[in-house]
């Protein structure tokens, strides 16, 4: 078995039947090595093992579970510790979820399922930290993408995989993403990590010229070749023979462009405007859109021959409200990067600062989370970031979020929050209400936290 499989679990329980049933349930799966102590000390004693995850009872005979699990966590806060208890009681629950325990579980006729149950999404993280570890290292000593993204959520890590694979080959990108989730730092990216990182970077975005000069930005002119042309004039594709084209917004190109462009980039030459030589070019080509290319061409409005050339490696970026907890990485980096440049002190974010951060939608993705810490740094009056300090652009209200696409893991998240603000927080109140486990409600409070 690889070291990448393998996982230690403590099961530390004073119950002797509780114990056995606990070692025989973890013992059944071949990749756990299971040991097994009657006393928080002698849990303690062996941290050193380095355990992976630890079912810690409640109820010791020489110290309570929260004494335990407080020394678990100053020794390795990554440790996941389960708490059983043969009480069922909710405050003391949130309360042990918020000082870093996973799960919370009541010892009943239930508890071996919500155990395994628990216990695999354990390992499923672990196993995902594992691989965003060994990515990123892997990516620190290849590519050192960390100059450009920020990220350590599961569509990020699906990112970096797809950048590893586009940075060592020259096939065409597409990347598709919502206005302000970085479509063109990803192009960045994978130039400057690419062959061609000694060429030119030329980026053009299709939306911001009009209509009549696309094809003079693209081609260039020669001299003569319409009134004003008083000199040639090289275009992108020119300027970007070496290095890479990024033409960010392609969905915009009129369509009668868009035969010239497919020649262009099957004949890897071009003519300039009023030219009858074709001039070559050798450019890596990168295309982004916040729309999807694919209805454009089900709608006549991209053609079909120049969407399959275009197609090539493609990427997705994930909205910012999808990315968890890469909300807060995002925030603490700009607090690090822009407020010195302007003069003032370095805030940091208190406890109900993250809360409100981590409850927004972000329809402007990064780009107005950027804004936001921006403005929130310099209104902020301590040392701490708070909430009131924090100012969103457009605010959505929790029955608005049902009008938005999401995908079914942010709906179910609202969901919870919603009903958490509506209940003030009765985590029975709401795991009744919508007819889920409470150790649901508990994980998401664990994770807002």
């Amino acid at each position: 078995m690889s070291k990448d499989q393998w996982i230690r679990i403590f099961v530390v329980e004073d119950d002797p039947v509780y114990q056995r049933v606990v070692k025989y349930l973890m013992e059944r799966d071949p990749e756990h090595e299971v040991h097994v102590f009657s006393s928080g000390q002698a849990c303690l004693d062996q941290l050193s093992l380095r355990p992976h995850i630890i079912s810690l009872d409640y109820t010791l005979p020489d110290m309570t579970g929260e004494e335990v699990l407080s020394r678990i966590k100053s020794f390795d806060a990554d440790i996941g510790v389960v708490i059983l208890s043969g009480q069922q009681d909710i405050g003391t629950a949130v309360q042990l979820l918020r000082k870093g325990a996973f799960d919370y579980i009541t010892k009943d006729k239930e508890t071996q399922d919500r155990l395994q149950n628990t216990i695999h999404h354990l390992k499923k993280q672990i196993s995902l930290e594992r691989e965003v570890r060994n990515l990123k290292a892997e990516l620190v000593e290849k590519y050192d993408f960390g100059k450009f993204l920020i990220g350590q959520s599961k569509p990020m890590l699906e990112v970096f995989r797809l950048i590893s694979k586009a940075v060592r080959s020259e096939i065409t990108v597409s990347i598709q993403g919502e206005s302000g989730t970085g479509k063109e730092v990803v192009a960045k990216s994978i130039h400057h990590n690419s062959s061609r990182q000694k060429g030119p970077f030329v980026a053009l975005n299709m939306s911001a010229i009009p209509k009549d000069l696309i094809e003079s930005e693209l081609f260039g002119f020669e001299k003569g070749a319409f009134t004003g042309a008083l000199a040639r004039k090289k275009g992108q594709f020119e300027l970007s023979d070496g290095g890479t084209l990024f033409l960010d917004e392609i969905a915009e190109i009129d369509v009668s462009l868009q035969a010239k462009l497919l020649r262009a980039i099957q004949e890897r030459q071009f003519l300039r405007i009023g030219s009858e030589s074709p001039v070559s070019f050798d450019a890596r080509l990168i295309v982004a859109t916040h729309k999807n290319l694919a209805e454009e061409v089900r709608a006549g409005r991209f053609r079909e021959d120049l969407y399959y050339r275009l197609l090539g490696l493609s990427i997705k970026l994930p909205p910012l409200c999808e990315r968890g907890n890469d909300i807060l990485l995002l925030a603490n980096h700009f607090l690090r990067q822009s407020p010195q440049a302007k003069g003032v002190p370095v805030r940091e974010l208190s406890k109900e600062a993250k809360n409100k951060l981590l409850s927004y939608h972000y329809p402007g993705n990064v780009r107005e989370l950027m804004a936001t810490i921006e403005l929130a740094s310099v209104m902020a009056e301590g040392k701490f970031i708070e909430p009131d300090d924090i100012t969103f652009s457009n605010l959505i209200s929790a029955h608005e979020f049902l009008n938005d696409e999401m995908t079914m893991e942010a709906y179910k998240n609202n969901i919870i929050r919603y009903y958490l603000k509506k209940y003030e927080g009765n985590v029975q109140a709401v795991a009744q209400h919508l007819d889920i486990g409470k150790s649901t409600v508990y994980r998401f409070l664990q994770e807002e936290t």
